[in-house]
C-alpha cells in the first residue's frame, strides 16, 4: 500500500528519481480517461506547488499475490478537483525486479 500511495502523494509523486525507480522500463497504464500511457508520459519535473488531493489511506485496497514476484493491486481512488470528486476503480500489477517492487501496469476506471 505504502508503494501505490508514493503515487498520490505531491511529493514523491514529483520526485523524478523516485518515479524512474517505481515504474517498470515496459510500463504502460489504461487511463481512467481510456487514453494509454507510457513509462516517459509518467516521470514528471519536480513541482513545488503541485497538489494530489487523493483520499489516503487508498479506500477498499486489496492485494494478491499471484505469484512470489507479481502482486495485484485493487482500490477506489477519491479524488478532489475543486469542488467535484471523481471516484474511480483501480488495478495496479506489481513485478518484482531485481528485487525491488517496481510497476510494470496500471488501470483506472470511472465509476
Amino acid at each position: 500500500m505504502a508503494l501505490e500511495e508514493t503515487l498520490w502523494r505531491a511529493e514523491t509523486r514529483f520526485d523524478p528519481v523516485l518515479m524512474d525507480q517505481t515504474f517498470s522500463s515496459d510500463f504502460v497504464e489504461f487511463g481512467r480517461s481510456g487514453r494509454r500511457y507510457e513509462r516517459a508520459e509518467m516521470l514528471f519535473d519536480p513541482d513545488q506547488n503541485a497538489e494530489i488531493r487523493a483520499s489516503l489511506p487508498l479506500p477498499d485496497y486489496s492485494v494478491q499475490l499471484v505469484s512470489g514476484d507479481v502482486a495485484l493491486a485493487t482500490y477506489t481512488s477519491e479524488v478532489r478537483y475543486g469542488d467535484e470528486v471523481e471516484v474511480g476503480r483501480r488495478s495496479s500489477l506489481w513485478v518484482k525486479e531485481g528485487g525491488r517492487w517496481r510497476l510494470r501496469f496500471h488501470q483506472g476506471t470511472p465509476c
